[in-house]
C-alpha cells in the first residue's frame, strides 16, 4: 500500500512538472503568454508602487523559491527580533519575503488549498510527514512553526513587514493544475490570483521583486532549499 501510494504521488507529480514545464517553455515563447499578459497596468502601478513602501535603515529581502519548512516565513521574523534586540524599532526595520517558484502556495488562502492538492503540489508536509491541507503559516496553528512565539505572515505584515507572490509562478503552476484536472487554464489562473492573501502583493515575477528590492536598499538573503 505504501509503494502504491509514492508511486501514485509520483506519478501525479510527474505530471505537473511536464505540464509545469510546457506552460513555462510556452510562456517564454509566446510574448501573449508571457504572464505579463494577466497582469493589468494598474497591478504593474501597484507593484512599482508597494515597493516605495519599503522604509527604515535596516532592510533585507528575502528569497522564498521553496517551502523550506517555513523559513522563507521564520528567517523574516527573525530579522525583527533580532533587530529589535538591538534596540531598533519596527518602524526602522524592512524583511520583505518574495514567495515565488515552489513556496506560491504560502500566498493563497486555505480554501484553494483544500480544492487543489497544494501541499501534495509542493510538499509541504507536517512535521508527522502528513500533507498539509492548509496554510500553515498565514495563521498558524499550534505545531505549524518549531517555536510557538514565532509569528505567521498576518501578524508579520501587521508590524510592517512584506511578503509578495510571484504572479509568472501562479500562471505556469495553476496552468499544470488546470491540465492535468481538466479545466480551463484561465478560469484556474483568475482563482488562484483571487485566493493570494490580503496585503500580499503580486508582483510580475519573483525575480522581479527580488531586483527592485536591492535597488531599494534591501540585502539579499537566500530562503530555501529542496529539503
Amino acid at each position: 500500500m505504501k509503494t502504491t501510494r509514492t508511486t501514485s504521488r509520483r506519478t501525479f507529480m510527474g505530471a505537473m512538472m511536464l505540464g509545469a514545464s510546457a506552460s513555462t517553455l510556452m510562456a517564454f515563447t509566446n510574448p501573449v503568454l508571457a504572464g505579463m499578459a494577466d497582469y493589468t497596468e494598474s497591478e504593474m502601478n501597484d507593484a512599482e508602487a508597494w515597493m516605495k513602501t519599503i522604509k527604515g535603515k535596516h532592510r533585507v529581502v528575502y528569497d522564498g523559491s521553496y517551502p523550506h519548512h517555513g523559513f522563507p516565513i521564520i528567517w523574516n521574523w527573525a530579522y525583527y527580533l533580532s533587530n529589535n534586540e538591538m534596540g531598533s524599532m519596527d518602524n526602522e526595520i524592512t524583511a520583505m519575503t518574495v514567495l515565488r517558484h515552489d513556496a506560491i502556495p504560502f500566498a493563497f488562502h486555505t480554501d484553494l488549498w483544500k480544492k487543489y492538492p497544494l501541499g501534495t503540489m509542493f510538499h509541504v508536509k507536517k512535521a508527522d510527514g502528513t500533507v498539509y491541507n492548509r496554510n500553515p503559516y498565514y495563521e498558524p496553528q499550534e505545531g505549524d512553526f518549531p517555536m510557538p512565539v514565532i509569528q505567521g505572515i498576518k501578524d508579520m505584515i501587521g508590524r510592517g513587514a512584506m511578503f509578495c507572490v510571484c504572479n509568472l509562478a501562479i500562471k505556469v503552476y495553476s496552468g499544470a493544475a488546470a491540465q492535468q484536472m481538466g479545466k480551463d487554464a484561465s478560469e484556474v489562473y483568475e482563482e488562484w490570483k483571487a485566493a493570494v492573501l490580503p496585503d500580499i502583493q503580486i508582483v510580475p515575477s519573483g525575480v522581479w521583486a527580488l531586483g527592485r528590492a536591492q535597488e531599494e536598499g534591501c540585502g539579499y538573503i537566500f530562503a530555501g532549499n529542496t529539503i
